[in-house]
């Protein structure tokens, strides 16, 4: 499996308009992140984790011709605002499928009826194929996924677990019983906003010490803000098998 890294920003991306940061000013490729959202491919197979507001230049920017369904991590607008933008897909294949908890799907529901729509439905709106998922396991042509159950904030969300992957963003708070999924991992995905304490997402800090208790092989981290600085100095601060993501990082998976 080949995991892309679509976007790897917060809720604004990076650089953030009208921000006077110096990261905001960097020339380096790296500091320029879009909101965070991955593709995984294998055969002939892309599935996207997320469809926020980037979605379109994203899927430009891969060079992605087919997508066989899209997961929803949750509910918020940097995760899902996109969802317009699958038309061209739509046109092409057919209703897409989407993933997620039964709430979620009823909030897309509400503020997308017209994608959702399935009556008297305008012929240039995207279709959908919603398919709700619980926390446990499902396959998608031919691979498990296994999704992780935690807590954005107030908000529910579910992480993903294939095999010895696993993508997890946008924590603040997962109970043992969920973090036994993702002990000794080969490689797993975290975010980590920024230096500061947060009520919603764990901290850099906070991240790492996740990290260090997980004992994976490799992680890296994502939905990163200007905050943390610039992407080459940050990266000299982190564990020998910690590693930042970036807008267009590849990595495969075995």
């Amino acid at each position: 499996m080949k995991v892309t890294f679509l976007g790897t920003g917060n809720s604004q991306g990076v650089p953030v308009l009208n921000s006077d940061h110096p990261v905001c000013f960097s020339t380096d490729k790296k500091d320029k992140r879009l909101r965070v959202s991955i593709l995984l491919e294998w055969d002939d197979v892309a599935y996207v984790v997320d469809c926020g507001p980037d979605f379109r230049y994203q899927m430009l920017r891969a060079g992605v011709r087919r997508i066989d369904g899209i997961l929803f991590t949750h509910i918020h607008s940097d995760h899902t605002a996109g969802i317009d933008d699958i038309r061209p897909y739509c046109f092409a294949q057919g209703p897409i499928p989407v993933y997620a908890d039964q709430s979620v799907l009823d909030n897309l529901a509400r503020r997308f009826d017209y994608v959702f729509n399935i009556e008297n439905k305008y012929p240039g709106a995207p279709s959908v194929e919603p398919i709700t998922i619980e926390n446990k396991p499902f396959e998608l042509k031919g691979k498990l996924f296994e999704p992780v159950e935690y807590f954005h904030g107030g908000v529910k969300v579910y992480g993903f677990k294939i095999g010895g992957f696993a993508y997890i963003t946008d924590i603040k708070i997962i109970s043992d019983e969920e973090l036994e999924k993702l002990y000794n991992l080969d490689i797993l995905v975290l975010s980590a906003v920024r230096r500061r304490e947060m009520h919603s997402h764990l901290n850099l800090e906070q991240s790492l010490a996740l990290i260090d208790k997980l004992k994976p092989k490799k992680a890296y981290l994502t939905h990163l803000s200007h905050h943390l600085g610039f992407h080459e100095e940050l990266e000299k601060e982190l564990p020998e098998n910690v590693y930042l993501a970036y807008d267009e990082l590849e990595i495969s998976i075995e």
